[in-house]
């Protein structure tokens, strides 16, 4: 078969499965790097809107790999990770804002803050306003010195501390050989693991129960 028509063939068959949105695409980039071709330049040199223009088929067309033929896929790549990064160093950059604080002020408030370690930003504040010194209690804050704190108390050690203080107190059943049910109310010691009151009923009633509490905490 003459390669005419082997061409005529793969044009049809493309034209029925590729849809006519990656055709369009296809076609102008295609077209973008026949006119860098015919750039008059003894060396291939990509302008701005040429960079411009793949940055944004590469967003918008999965296929444009296989069309690229000037440069490389990573090249293209490369063009969106500078192009973030440029976008980012823009959006962070320097715009100005409130004045720096003198050097002796910020000194001063670590100064109180080192020999006061009990003040806090609004006393240190109403101190410096005092002084004739108009900062804002924020600023003041951002400047004192951070005094470490104590550890705090573990849960053992605070057992250990209060051990004598508490106490374990359960209220519970039991079945005796007549099959009648023995309501216990039980007081045990922490400190020692002796128990301090214990009492039986059959018929638990608020009352009785809170004066089981004031015979074993006289």
């Amino acid at each position: 078969m003459p390669m005419f028509l082997l061409r005529l063939v793969w044009a049809v068959l493309r034209a029925l499965f590729v849809e006519r949105a990656d055709l369009v695409a296809e076609n102008l980039a295609l077209r973008q790097q026949i006119i860098v071709f015919h750039r008059k330049a003894k060396r291939l040199r990509l302008q701005m809107k040429d960079r411009i223009f793949w940055l944004c088929l590469a967003r918008s067309w999965d296929g444009w790999r296989e069309s690229l033929i000037v440069v490389k896929p990573a090249t293209v790549v490369r063009w969106h990770r500078q192009g973030f990064k440029y976008y980012w160093a823009w959006k962070s950059r320097h715009r100005g804002g409130r004045p720096a604080i003198d050097p002796e002020v910020r000194d001063l408030i670590r100064r109180m803050s080192r020999a006061n370690p009990l003040w806090g930003a609004p006393r240190i504040h109403g101190e410096l306003l005092k002084l004739g010194i108009d900062l804002s209690q924020t600023t003041v804050a951002k400047y004192m010195i951070r005094h470490p704190k104590p550890p705090s108390l573990g849960w053992r050690a605070f057992l250990d501390n209060h051990l004598k203080d508490l106490v374990s107190i359960d209220f519970f059943t039991v079945p005796t050989v007549t099959f009648r049910i023995l309501f216990v109310f039980l007081v045990l010691s922490h400190n020692r693991r002796q128990v301090l009151h214990c009492n039986v009923t059959e018929h638990p009633t608020a009352e009785w129960t809170a004066h089981q509490f004031l015979e074993a905490f006289p």
